[in-house]
């Protein structure tokens, strides 16, 4: 894939500090699940209830992405970047 002209923003989301790793896991899966993103990784070592995404804007938007993780944490917010 061409990611030249792509427009790829990255945003941030803080789930619950109690969140489970095994709960962060299903997280990232569910958001690389979701059209048009690329990356979605915790900080498991400095910030583990930080996740990244980085996301082709043009496929879908920050917030169908929050929904995705609220699935797992309803109180999960966008912290943007």
């Amino acid at each position: 894939m061409d990611t030249a002209n792509i427009n790829t923003p990255d945003i941030l989301i803080y789930v619950h500090p109690e969140l489970s790793a095994e709960g962060r896991s299903k997280v990232e899966n569910e958001v690389m699940g979701c059209a048009g993103v690329i990356a979605a990784d915790f900080d498991h070592n400095k910030h583990p209830h930080a996740l990244m995404v980085v996301y082709n804007s043009d496929a879908t938007n920050s917030n169908q992405i929050l929904a995705a993780v609220r699935k797992y944490d309803p109180a999960a917010s966008l912290v943007g970047l």
